[in-house]
């Protein structure tokens, strides 16, 4: 397994970091907290100039034809500046157009055409169904369903990038039980932008909605789904990359009774924590990665196990950091809030840490009975 970057995917993740370091996310979503939505960036024209909603997509079908790794490497770049950039939502979904024969798949690519990704987390030990995030509450909701027609019904909640889509990839059941995804365009989508502004959600409702069938089967809807999960884990890492460094920053030019408090032992070893949990989810990371393009049967268990580890040190390096910088770090005046907001907000979307784990448990327990 070799996991070293690339000369070009050095340049993709420094120019991925160079383009989302012009915009000030944290800043313009306090602003937003007063003003709304509308005040936040529209980082979507920098994604169209940098290639990134064809990532996924295949050279013949007008995308840049690279891999998850890549994706994953621009995904990471945008956690470390909590950037809203459509990407979760988007790239999920043109994996499933492109290779479903969408009609308008170089308008994906290209960027002028946005897509989002309804999926359906799929069948595990612990849930036999496919299922979505429930609109409220702790159980797992059905997927939407869908006639032989191509008439949906049901809804999807809390989907990444769903406000002003162009086109939303639906996973649904049909009559036998079995997946389908669909192209959906002009299905409802109620906007719900709560406790972390940069980030764009959506409700989706499908009732009466007819979509498009896309050619693939459940190995590909499988694979969008985990692509997902690592684009997210990704996220992740890269928000612990970002807290960690700003966090030993104020931990060195902090000084009480004449020290820095980086000096002493209860912030050297919370500190140290976050590095520890920071580089499981990196080794992880980098394993989604390699499987994601070289081991497509281990890339459910690697993604899954990525989103899990991300997802603890993510929810620990943010309490941290606001232990870090004390009372100012509990306030507003601070991006130590914000953070932390992504963090809980991250744990609980596209099935949650809790199904990332319960994938994994449950191929720990399949190894030990066979």
């Amino acid at each position: 397994m070799n996991v070293s970057l690339s000369d070009e995917q050095e340049f993709l993740r420094e120019a991925a970091r160079g383009a989302l370091s012009r915009f000030d996310t944290v800043a313009a979503a306090r602003e937003a907290g007063d003003e709304g939505p509308s005040a936040l960036p529209d980082l979507w024209p920098t994604a169209k100039e940098a290639g990134w909603p064809g990532l996924l997509v295949r050279d013949e079908s007008g995308g840049a034809g690279l891999g998850v790794f890549d994706a994953m490497l621009v995904s990471q770049e945008a956690g470390r500046a909590l950037a809203g950039v459509e990407l979760l939502g988007h790239v999920p979904a043109s994996l499933l157009l492109d290779l479903g024969g969408y009609d308008k798949i170089a308008d994906i690519a290209s960027g002028d055409l946005r897509a989002a990704f309804a999926g359906a987390q799929p069948p595990s030990e612990v849930e036999e169904r496919w299922t979505t995030d429930p609109a409220s509450g702790l159980h797992r909701a059905v997927a939407p369903q869908v006639d032989a027609d191509g008439t949906l019904s049901g809804e999807v909640s809390w989907v990444p990038d769903a406000p002003g889509a162009d086109v939303i990839v639906v996973v649904a059941v049909d009559e036998s039980g079995d997946p389908v995804a669909l192209a959906v365009e002009g299905a409802e989508v109620e906007e719900t932008r709560r406790y972390d502004l940069t980030r764009s959600l959506g409700h989706v409702k499908l009732d009466g909605v007819t979509g498009t069938r896309l050619d693939v089967g459940r190995e590909e809807i499988e694979r969008a789904w985990y692509v997902a999960q690592a684009l997210l884990a990704a996220e992740s890492v890269g928000t612990v990359e970002k807290v960690l460094e700003i966090s030993v920053a104020y931990a060195k030019e902090r000084f009480t009774f004449g020290r820095p408090i980086g000096s002493y032992q209860a912030i050297k070893h919370g500190l140290v924590e976050i590095l520890r949990l920071q580089e499981i989810g990196r080794s992880l990371l980098l394993y989604a990665g390699w499987a994601g393009d070289s081991k497509p049967d281990e890339f459910a268990l690697a993604a899954s196990a990525a989103r899990s580890a991300a997802g603890n040190a993510l929810d620990y390096s943010t309490r941290e950091m606001i232990t870090v910088h004390g009372g100012i770090g509990a306030t507003w005046e601070h991006d130590a809030p914000w953070y932390y907001r992504r963090a809980q907000l991250s744990r609980r979307l596209l099935g949650g840490h809790a199904g990332a784990t319960d994938r994994v448990a449950g191929e720990i327990l399949a190894g030990a009975a066979s």
